[in-house]
């Protein structure tokens, strides 16, 4: 489906080289904050206290967070759990406290603000645990990235793979960039979400490259970088309406989820946005400084059908 379709192709790898450059300090900035302030991680990664809290009405989540605001957590966790009544409230470590200190201290600010509540459980969930999730989302994270480098390899040619790779891991460090400088809360479902923006990433990644597969084959008078330019403009309509669509979604969960799915619906954002122009000004321009040509996609076709006579032929 189009909207509408532009006639004369946009010269998008004349912008090319400065928009790189752009990028590639971005991706240092990033890098650099990595290294120098780090992750704010969440307790599911440094360990700490989960209570769970029941009370006789639908409880106030904000009403909870300022209680405990005014106790010194200041990037606590606090969502319901379950039902309106039901309320999750995840702990970071303190020191000179243990677990259940930390728990009656908290109890007894909760009881003050409201004396109906009650504690259904707690639970503490030590820095082993955590590390393991840490080890565990860094092996998610390195077999997506590879899984998706094989695809790209067997799908198209290792130049596309190349490619592909490293705008999708510019994406994921901007991200994480991003996180580490403002110093926002690094949780499991930020992990999801960064896992989340690999796929939507390399998605857009693909439909730019098929489209100047084909286009190697069905024009050809044009050069690489003229191709190039083709295949980006001729998928402009259909780049609009998924990320619109999809930017309009995220967004609704950005300003109107809440606390629980603020730093998810935030990832996400910076992801798509990101993803759009990486799989447009980094991949493309990878691939063209690769120096992908006709010749590369016709040796795939052959390969992948070597039985058949007519495989690899270009037209």
């Amino acid at each position: 489906m189009e909207f509408f379709k532009i006639r004369r192709d946009i010269p998008f790898m004349r912008y090319a080289l400065p928009l790189n450059v752009i990028s590639f300090v971005t991706f240092a900035l990033a890098v650099f904050f990595l290294v120098t302030r780090g992750l704010h991680l969440s307790v599911e990664f440094t360990g700490g206290t989960v209570m769970e809290v029941a009370y006789t009405q639908a409880a106030d989540l904000g009403q909870v967070r300022g209680t405990l605001e005014k106790l010194g957590y200041a990037d606590v966790q606090v969502q319901n759990f379950g039902t309106s009544r039901d309320v999750l409230i995840r702990l970071p470590l303190q020191k000179g406290q243990t677990s259940a200190q930390q728990t009656d201290q908290v109890l007894g600010a909760l009881k003050t603000a409201n004396a109906e509540v009650q504690l259904r459980r707690t639970e503490f969930v030590g820095p082993q645990v955590g590390q393991e999730l840490v080890s565990n989302g860094l092996k998610a994270l390195g077999c997506v990235i590879v899984g998706i480098m094989i695809y790209l390899a067997l799908r198209f040619e290792w130049k596309f793979a190349v490619a592909g790779v490293i705008a999708n891991l510019h994406d994921v460090i901007i991200i994480l960039g991003f996180f580490a400088f403002f110093q926002w809360e690094f949780s499991l479902a930020v992990l999801a979400a960064v896992l989340a923006v690999l796929g939507y990433s390399v998605n857009e990644s693909v439909i730019i490259f098929d489209r100047i597969r084909e286009a190697f084959r069905r024009y050809r008078k044009m050069n690489t970088q003229e191709i190039i330019n083709h295949a980006i403009t001729a998928t402009i309509s259909r780049t609009i309406i998924t990320h619109a669509c999809t930017l309009a979604m995220v967004l609704s969960m950005l300003l109107f989820g809440g606390q629980t799915l603020h730093y998810f619906a935030l990832a996400l954002t910076i992801g798509i946005c990101f993803g759009i122009y990486s799989s447009v000004f980094v991949a493309a321009a990878i691939v063209m400084w690769l120096g992908v040509k006709r010749e590369d996609l016709a040796k795939m076709s052959h390969k992948s059908n070597p039985d058949d006579p007519n495989a690899g032929a270009v037209v």
